[in-house]
């Protein structure tokens, strides 16, 4: 896996220097953007495969620039990376509630984030290849175009919302525990906290309306999807 192109969204020098010269290493096209405006501009006209958008920017700030790549549908499938110097729990979960696909604090170790990338890029390959539609009641999810219906009406969830409906919905009747929820829609080792999983289910279930009582608490284990 090799000639990715790379976006990388930081107002500081050093920081686009030090993961220009190691992505470059690995043979990653990189391109970089010192602000928020400048970001939107290079995502809509050069497509990269992959943005590094940390959070604290001057101007238009990260979780603005998040907004409207997700928004804007030639960008909104783009996987996201927050790099950011924010530690608190809370601030990784609204990064979670975004749609975050990975969230990495600053200071950071160039072979954990080599890492991570690789995991999203991988695991973004799945779910290009994984296209097959689910339809079970009033409730459709169609893969192919990260997309998902109940009764016909279009139900917008962020990235991280559908990858958990998609993998429990995968494999109805199976019981997930939070922690093989994270690693199958986030990777292996990712630091989040079950707390986050249970968010993403409160907002899951709300956006699905009664469909979303097909996602089910099993207590003391997970979450299972319900068989037909």
């Amino acid at each position: 896996m090799a000639g990715e192109k790379i976006l990388v969204v930081d107002d500081e020098e050093d920081i686009l220097e030090l993961v220009r010269y190691n992505l470059s290493k690995e043979r990653y096209r990189v391109t970089s953007a010192l602000s928020g405006e400048m970001a939107l501009d290079k995502a809509r006209k050069e497509h990269p495969d992959l943005i590094l958008l940390d959070l604290m920017l001057p101007g238009l700030d990260g979780l603005d620039v998040f907004r409207k790549l997700k928004r804007y549908p030639a960008t909104s499938n783009i996987p996201i990376i927050m790099l950011t110097a924010k530690t608190e729990e809370a601030d990784i979960v609204v990064g979670l509630e975004f749609g975050a696909d990975d969230y990495i604090v600053k200071p950071f170790s160039p072979r954990v984030l080599l890492a991570r990338i690789k995991a999203v890029l991988r695991r973004r390959g799945r779910d290009e290849a994984d296209d097959a539609s689910i339809r079970t009641h009033d409730l459709s999810i169609y893969p192919d175009r990260y997309e998902v219906l109940v009764k016909g009406v279009p139900v917008t969830l962020s990235t991280t919302e559908y990858r958990i409906l998609h993998f429990l919905a995968r494999r109805p009747g199976w019981v997930f525990s939070r922690e093989q929820i994270i690693n199958a829609v986030k990777g292996e080792d990712y630091a989040v906290t079950d707390r986050s999983v249970d968010v993403q289910i409160v907002g899951l279930r709300k956006k699905l309306g009664p469909a979303g009582e097909r996602i089910q608490t099993v207590r003391g284990v997970g979450y299972r999807f319900k068989e037909s």
